[in-house]
C-alpha cells in the first residue's frame, strides 16, 4: 500500500462487455473501501492502422463513439454502486499496452476476464494475461456473471 500520502489509484479496464461491467463495479467498491480514486481506461484501435490495410475510416467519429460507450458504462456502473472519484481515459492502441502503462504508480489493476482459452489465446494472447504478466502493480481479474456479494477474482 502507498505511505508516500497520496490518494491510492486503482485502474481498471473497461470495454463495454459484461465482464468489462463487473470489474468497474469491482473496482469502485474496492476504491470507495480504500479512499482511492479510479482511473477507468479504455483503448481503441483503428482498422488498418497496424497490419494489414482496412477500408478508410473517421478516426474522430471512432474515438468519439468511444468515448461515448465507455462514458455509458461509467455511468451505468456509478448509478448501480455509487459515486466515487472517478477519471476517464481513453487510449488509441492496444488495451494490454495501455493498462500497462497505466499501471504505474496505482495501488491496484482489476481488469475483466472473458474467457477465451484454447487456440483463440494461443495466437490473440489475453489482456489479462499480459496485464498479470507485465503490469506494475498487483492485478485482479474479475469474471462476468458473478454478483457483489460473492468473490470470485483471480489474484494474481
Amino acid at each position: 500500500m502507498d505511505t508516500s500520502g497520496r490518494t491510492p489509484r486503482v485502474v481498471v479496464g473497461v470495454d463495454g462487455s459484461p465482464a468489462s461491467y463487473e470489474a468497474l463495479r469491482w473496482a469502485v467498491r474496492y476504491a470507495r473501501s480504500i479512499a482511492a480514486t479510479v482511473d477507468a481506461v479504455a483503448a481503441f484501435e483503428l482498422p488498418g492502422a497496424v497490419g494489414w490495410s482496412a477500408p478508410a475510416v473517421d478516426a474522430e467519429f471512432d474515438e468519439t463513439q468511444a468515448r461515448l460507450a465507455m462514458n455509458d458504462e461509467i455511468q451505468n456502473v456509478l448509478r448501480q454502486v455509487g459515486e466515487v472519484p472517478l477519471e476517464q481515459h481513453l487510449v488509441r492502441g492496444g488495451a494490454a499496452d495501455a493498462l500497462i502503462a497505466a499501471s504505474a504508480g496505482a495501488e491496484l489493476l482489476v481488469v475483466g476476464s472473458r474467457g477465451r482459452g484454447g487456440f483463440a489465446r494461443l495466437l490473440l494472447g489475453s489482456v489479462s494475461h499480459q496485464c498479470a504478466t507485465h503490469a506494475s502493480c498487483p492485478v485482479v481479474v474479475v469474471r462476468a456473471g458473478t454478483t457483489g456479494d460473492k468473490d470470485t477474482t483471480d489474484r494474481a
